[in-house]
């Protein structure tokens, strides 16, 4: 990692990724780490999945954050801190009329730079069996829908 500030409104190298109608913008990334700014509409959200070999965090700037937290349902507003340690099962939720803005981060990085990459611009209708598999390959496993 090379030492330096990435301005606020950027990424680095001017990256900004759309991840299923979500805008990701990568702050800062090494072996041990990445962090990425991200901005969810409202709708929008992650279904639950695991890191098993990722710690992953979420600092709220903006806006309600629905979760769901190893089989619990809580909430995160501005200032909370999200934590999902690695192998815990988390989805996240955007159920408001309002946008929210967060940073995430994970610790180590390994293969989730790569999958933002792939899963850039797939776009709403994206095939979710397509996501899951893409995911999949880069060590994150989404959980079955609930019946």
């Amino acid at each position: 990692m090379l030492p330096g500030v990435t301005k606020s409104n950027t990424g680095i190298d001017g990256i900004s990724w759309n991840i299923l109608g979500q805008t990701y913008v990568p702050k800062q990334k090494s072996e041990d780490s990445m962090a990425w700014h991200a901005t969810l509409p409202r709708g929008t959200f992650v279904p639950p999945h695991i890191h098993p070999t990722q710690d992953e965090f979420i600092y709220v700037l903006e806006g309600r954050f629905d979760l769901l937290l190893n089989g619990v349902e809580t909430y995160a507003e501005p200032g909370d801190l999200i934590r999902m340690p690695m192998g815990i099962p988390h989805g996240i939720f955007n159920k408001t009329e309002q946008t929210i803005k967060c940073l995430f981060w994970v610790a180590p990085t390994r293969r989730l730079y790569d999958l933002f990459w792939g899963l850039h611009n797939l776009g709403p209708d994206a095939n979710p069996a397509d996501v899951v598999a893409l995911s999949a390959e880069h060590e994150v496993d989404f959980l079955p829908p609930e019946d």
